[in-house]
């Protein structure tokens, strides 16, 4: 069987998105591939963003990602929302989820931190609904 396609969507496609993207690559390749993307883009992803997912997880987000907009992505089988604080950029999908997330963004360290577990843990959470699929 082929592997799921999930969609990690956000506005900027900058922050929660892009850690997501970068965390399902790194513990779900298996189950899904990854992509981020938003409504609009930002010129880069969010450096403190950058420097806690290398912190954590060795993971240089900058080599690997950048900013997109969902329509630069494929077409996904599962849609997961960060948790907008506007309206949440919609796509087509089998199955949609939503994680509540708060932008971390201007915050300090500890709560990207909290933010970069609370992803890590609903991407395996993810990876094992899709595994029991």
């Amino acid at each position: 069987m082929s592997k799921y396609k999930v969609a990690f969507i956000c506005v900027h496609n900058s922050c929660r998105s892009q850690m997501a993207e970068a965390l399902g690559k790194k513990f779900a390749s298996d189950v899904f591939e990854s992509y981020s993307a938003g409504t609009e883009t930002s010129p880069l992803i969010n450096q403190d963003a950058v420097r806690i997912m290398k912190q954590l997880y060795g993971v240089d987000m900058e080599q690997t990602q950048y900013s997109k907009v969902i329509s630069d992505i494929p077409p996904v089988d599962v849609a997961v929302t960060m948790g907008c604080n506007v309206q949440c950029p919609s796509l087509p999908c089998r199955y949609r989820e939503d994680w509540g997330l708060e932008d971390p963004t201007g915050k300090s360290d500890e709560v990207f931190i909290e933010t970069a577990h609370e992803i890590e843990k609903k991407v395996k959470e993810l990876k094992k609904i899709l595994c029991d699929v």
